[in-house]
């Protein structure tokens, strides 16, 4: 069963893994689950259909798996899935699913949220990825892997961050993100690529080189239609994996609209 303090609150509906640590005036109920290793620092609430992950550690004031803040939500039985190794600092928030989304939000593994992030419901948060200082995702975001949120971004609903994208602090995002993307500003706009990243992953200057080739081939040069220009730069660099990873993210249909660079 682990280590619970004496002045923890836990429902006996809850189900702890091995070595699971709950510390001072944390209160868990409801369908919990915490996985082998998982670490509730004091104060910590976590509630509802909730799964979190082995070694995740979740520090003092967060709230987990209380019920979405959607006015449309009807008590319907939703549930929040938390990966493994996460780190959830002070005051994080998130919440469930809602039936209109799918009945569930996913947090993927080994991931940072910092001190008052917030992911909203139906969110699929990918993994590696971090929420910066009160970095706030609004219902149905889909962030992708190894993506960097910074202090004090916030995303529209329904908007997508594609893999390895970097959002600059205090953007407003209202459009997608492509992969390896990076956007700055309110209303945040393309500035590039996240070249810092990918040079910090290793990855292969040719697969760097095809990805500015297709940047510039879909928001330099501008003649006709983006679908068009996307076509057309797929078949010409369909040898990289990356520049794939954008094309696919690209076809997907969408809610928003593309973050472009800001018209000179």
């Amino acid at each position: 069963m682990g280590n619970v303090h004496p002045t923890a609150i836990v429902d006996e509906t809850v189900k702890l893994g091995a070595d699971v640590t709950i510390g001072p005036y944390c209160c868990v109920t409801g369908n919990v689950m915490l996985g082998d290793g998982v670490t509730l620092e004091s104060h910590v609430v976590v509630t509802g259909h909730t799964t979190v992950g082995a070694e995740t550690h979740i520090y003092p004031f967060a709230s987990i798996g209380h019920v979405p803040q959607d006015l449309k939500f009807g008590d319907e039985e939703v549930t929040l899935e938390i990966g493994a190794r996460n780190r959830i600092r002070e005051h994080v928030t998130m919440n469930p699913g809602t039936a209109g989304g799918g009945g569930a939000t996913k947090v993927g593994n080994d991931g940072l949220f910092m001190m008052g992030a917030h992911v909203a419901h139906d969110c699929i948060v990918g993994d590696n990825v971090i929420l910066a200082n009160n970095a706030t995702l609004g219902g149905h975001v889909t962030v992708g892997d190894f993506a960097i949120l910074g202090g004090l971004v916030g995303v529209h609903q329904f908007c997508r961050i594609g893999a390895h994208a970097f959002i600059g602090a205090g953007s407003l995002v209202v459009e997608d993100v492509i992969p390896f993307g990076a956007a700055t500003g309110n209303r945040a706009v393309l500035s590039g690529l996240n070249l810092v990243g990918l040079k910090r992953r290793n990855f292969d200057r040719a697969e760097i080189n095809a990805l500015r080739a297709l940047h510039k081939s879909l928001f330099i040069e501008t003649e006709g239609p983006l679908m068009s220009r996307l076509a057309k730069a797929a078949q010409e660099l369909g040898d990289s994996a990356c520049v794939q990873q954008v094309v696919e993210f690209m076809r997907v249909e969408q809610n928003r609209g593309y973050c472009t660079p800001r018209n000179k």
